[in-house]
C-alpha cells in the first residue's frame, strides 16, 4: 500500500510539472505577439494622441473662459434691462445690487458704474473713490458707446492696477448710458492658469498687439512670434491650432492656440516637446514591468492552477476508492439485512406465542374469583403491557420483512400524540442514562393521520438517538412538539446540544455521511429517515446553530 502510495504522488507531480509548463508556453507565446504589435502601434500613434489630448483640454478651456466672460456679461445685461437709468443712478441701489454679485460669484465683481453719454460716471458702488470719473477719452468708453455691449482688454486705468471692464449699453429718454462693471484680475488670471500640465505646461491670453490678458509669465522673454502667429491666423472661433517651432530658450516647444472674445484675445498653450511626450518612455517602463508582473502572474497561476486541478483529481480518486468501500459495506448491509430478516421470520412466532398466553392470562383473570385480590390492577396493566409491546414487536419484524422484501408496510390511522408518548417512555431510560430531560409539547386533539406507525416511531427514535448521542452524556433537553397546520401535522424535535457546524448541514441526508467515529455509525440512519418522510408525501428540514442546538421539523399532509 505504501509503493502504491509513493507511485500516486510521483505521477501527480509530474502531471504538476507537465500541466505548469504547458500554461506557460501557451500563455507566454501570444502575450509576447501580441504585445509586439500593440506596442509597435502605440509609438506610431502616441504622437497624435497627445495632440488631440491637447486638442480637446485647450477646447475645453477655451469654453470655460468664454462661458465665464458671457456669464458675467450676461448679469450686468441682466441688471442694465431689469432696471433703468434712474433706479440705477441711486448709489445706495447700486450697492445693493453689487453687494448681490459679490455674495453669487465670491467678490468677482470688484465695482459697478453707470456712465452718461458724456463718459461721466454719474452712479459709482466699489471700493473706489470714482464718482464722477471721466472717461469720455478712454478707449474702452468709446468702443462700448458704439455698440450694445462690450468686454475690454486689460488694463490699469485710473485705478492704477490691472483689470477689464464688462459694459453695456442703454437708452434713458433719447441719450445712451452705460452700466458698466471691473472684473477681478487675479479671479479671471486663476481661471487661464487651471491648465497646467506636466511641469512647463503653462496657458496665457494675449490681445492682438501681443499684450498679455493674464500675468506675465517668467519662461516668456517675448511674444513676437506669437503676434506673428496671431495675425497669420483666421479668426474661426472653435479652430484649436496645434505647432512646434523652438522657443526663445531652443527648445523644442508645441504652441495649442484658441481664439477668445470673438477672436480678439488669443488663447496659447505652451509646452516644451520633451516634457510632453515624457509618458511615451514612462509608458515603455511601464510595459516591461507589466510583462514582468504578467509573465509572474502567469507563472503563479500556472503553478497554483495545476496544483488545484491535480489536488481535485487526487480527490476524485480517493472519493471513487470511498465509494468502492461504501459499495462494498453496502453489500455487507444487504447481507445483514437479510440475515435481520430471517431473525425477524424466526422472532415472530415466539412473540406470537406470547401474546396468545397474555390474552389467555386476562381470560383466566376475569373467570376467577380474583376481584379481591390485592395485586388484580397490576396484573392487568402487566399483561395489557405485554400485549402491546407484543403486537409493537410483531409491527417491527413485519417492517423487517417488507424492507428486506421491499414490500409496502402496514398503513394504518396513527394518532400523533399517543405514538409520540410511546417513543418517548422508550428512549426514558437512555435519555436518564445520559442525563438528558425530554419534554413534549403537544397540541390536544390533534386529527389521525394515515401512516406507518411502526416507520414514523423509526423516524422519532432515530431523531432521538442523535440528539443522546450528540449530547454525549453532558445532560440537556429534547423539546419534542406536535400541532397541526394548515391541512398538514408539524413534528419538532430540538435539542441544546453542540449544533450541525454549517459545512454539514447540507450533507446530512447523504446516505453513508456520517461524523461519528468508525465503527460507531454507518451515515443511513438520516438518509432512511429522510426517504420514509418523501415517501409519505411530507417534509423534513433541519435548522442548527453551533454551540445553540438543532432542530428537525416533519411537515405530514393529513389527507
Amino acid at each position: 500500500m505504501e509503493q502504491n502510495k509513493s507511485l500516486n504522488t510521483s505521477y501527480y507531480r509530474s502531471l504538476t510539472r507537465n500541466m505548469v509548463l504547458i500554461v506557460i508556453i501557451v500563455s507566454f507565446t501570444p502575450m509576447i505577439l501580441v504585445g509586439g504589435v500593440i506596442y509597435d502601434q502605440f509609438h506610431e500613434s502616441y504622437h497624435e494622441k497627445v495632440y488631440a489630448h491637447l486638442e480637446v483640454l485647450v477646447k475645453k478651456h477655451k469654453q470655460n473662459i468664454d462661458a465665464f466672460l458671457k456669464e458675467k456679461l450676461s448679469d450686468i445685461r441682466f441688471f442694465s434691462a431689469a432696471f433703468n437709468f434712474q433706479e440705477l443712478s441711486n448709489e445706495a441701489f447700486l450697492e445693493e445690487k453689487l453687494l448681490t454679485l459679490r455674495e453669487e460669484y465670491n467678490e468677482v465683481f470688484e465695482d459697478l458704474g453707470v456712465v452718461n453719454d458724456q463718459g461721466i460716471q454719474t452712479a459709482y458702488a466699489g471700493p473706489f473713490k470714482l464718482v464722477k470719473a471721466d472717461y469720455s477719452e478712454a478707449d474702452w468708453f468709446k468702443r462700448a458707446v458704439k455698440s450694445e455691449y462690450f468686454i475690454s482688454d486689460v488694463f490699469l486705468g485710473l485705478r492704477g492696477m490691472p483689470h477689464f471692464i464688462v459694459a453695456v449699453r442703454r437708452t434713458w429718454e433719447g441719450k445712451h448710458w452705460i452700466l458698466r462693471a471691473t472684473i477681478n484680475f487675479m479671479a479671471f488670471n486663476s481661471i487661464v492658469e487651471n491648465l497646467r500640465i506636466g511641469k512647463t505646461g503653462i496657458a496665457f491670453i494675449l490681445n492682438r498687439e501681443g499684450q498679455f490678458q493674464t500675468k506675465l509669465h517668467s519662461g516668456i522673454v517675448s511674444t513676437e512670434g506669437c503676434v506673428n502667429f496671431l495675425r497669420s491666423l483666421k479668426r474661426n472661433g472653435d479652430k484649436i491650432h496645434i505647432i512646434e517651432k523652438c522657443a526663445d530658450s531652443g527648445k523644442a516647444t508645441i504652441y495649442v492656440t484658441a481664439f477668445l472674445k470673438g477672436g480678439d484675445w488669443l488663447l496659447i498653450y505652451k509646452q516644451d516637446r520633451l516634457d510632453a511626450f515624457s509618458d511615451l518612455k514612462h509608458s515603455q517602463m511601464t510595459a516591461i514591468l507589466i510583462f514582468i508582473i504578467g509573465g509572474l502572474c502567469i507563472i503563479t497561476m500556472a503553478i497554483v492552477l495545476s496544483r488545484g486541478m491535480v489536488s481535485r483529481m487526487a480527490n476524485a480518486d480517493q472519493e471513487k476508492e470511498m465509494m468502492n468501500q461504501q459499495v462494498i459495506e453496502t453489500g455487507k448491509l444487504a447481507s445483514i439485512g437479510q440475515l435481520a430478516a430471517g431473525i425477524a421470520h424466526e422472532i415472530n412466532n415466539p412473540v406470537a406465542i406470547m401474546v396468545e398466553e397474555a390474552g389467555w392470562i386476562q381470560d383466566l383473570l376475569e373467570e376467577e374469583d380474583l376481584k379481591e385480590t390485592e395485586n388484580l390492577n397490576e396484573f392487568q396493566r402487566a399483561l395489557k403491557q405485554i400485549n402491546t409491546q407484543g403486537k409493537r414487536c410483531k409491527e417491527i419484524t413485519h417492517k423487517l420483512l417488507s424492507f428486506a422484501r421491499k414490500t409496502d408496510s402496514t398503513v394504518h390511522d396513527v394518532h400523533i400524540n399517543e405514538m409520540i408518548e410511546d417513543v418517548v417512555g422508550l428512549s426514558a431510560q437512555s435519555a436518564s442514562y445520559s442525563k438528558v430531560v425530554i419534554d413534549t409539547k403537544i397540541q390536544k386533539d390533534m386529527p389521525s393521520v394515515r401512516m406507518s406507525q411502526t416507520e414514523m416511531q423509526q423516524v422519532l427514535l432515530n431523531l432521538i438517538n442523535n440528539a443522546l448521542d450528540a449530547m454525549n452524556k453532558k445532560g440537556g433537553t429534547i423539546d419534542i412538539s406536535s400541532w397541526s397546520e394548515n391541512k398538514h401535522v408539524i413534528i419538532e424535535v430540538s435539542d441544546d446540544g453542540p449544533g450541525i457546524p454549517g459545512a454539514n448541514l447540507a450533507r446530512i441526508f447523504d446516505p453513508f455521511f456520517t461524523t461519528k467515529p468508525v465503527g460507531k455509525g454507518t451515515g443511513l440512519g438520516l438518509s432512511i429517515c429522510y426517504g420514509i418522510i418523501k415517501r409519505m408525501n411530507g417534509e423534513i428540514d433541519v435548522n442548527s446553530v453551533v454551540d445553540k442546538g438543532t432542530t428537525f421539523r416533519i411537515r405530514i399532509p393529513l389527507s
